[in-house]
């Protein structure tokens, strides 16, 4: 089982960019993605996961309306697209297996991939 972020980079604020978690060794839609980010200084953090099926989606409040994750099962990948980038925003960020609940728990996730930097200027 392995995770690999990518498509991290530099962004403007008010930018957008996707990341991408490519799945090997199992096939992502019969498991629970999460993805988590990192800020300098901070603690990791959920920020959004999709469940086993499609209709399972959260996303913390910080990113909602601004960030999509979704699922290509051709392409055995999981995407988070982002939308209208913050300074804040930037940060390492993590995709995971899981399971995917309201409040996207770091706890409840395991495998986790590398992660890929994300970085915005204002």
């Amino acid at each position: 089982v392995q995770l690999q972020a990518s498509g991290g980079g530099l962004v403007q604020a008010g930018g957008s960019l996707r990341l991408s978690c490519a799945a090997s060794g199992f096939d992502v839609s019969s498991v629970a993605i999460g993805w988590f980010r990192q800020g300098p200084g901070k603690e990791r953090e959920g920020v959004s996961c999709i469940g086993t099926t499609d209709s399972t989606i959260y996303y913390k409040d910080f990113v909602k309306g601004r960030f999509t994750i979704s699922r290509d099962k051709a392409r055995n990948t999981v995407y988070l697209q982002m939308n209208d980038l913050k300074p804040e925003d930037a940060a390492v960020y993590y995709c995971a297996t899981g399971a995917c609940t309201y409040n996207i728990r770091q706890i409840l996730f395991g495998s986790w991939g590398q992660g890929t930097q994300l970085t915005v200027s204002s």
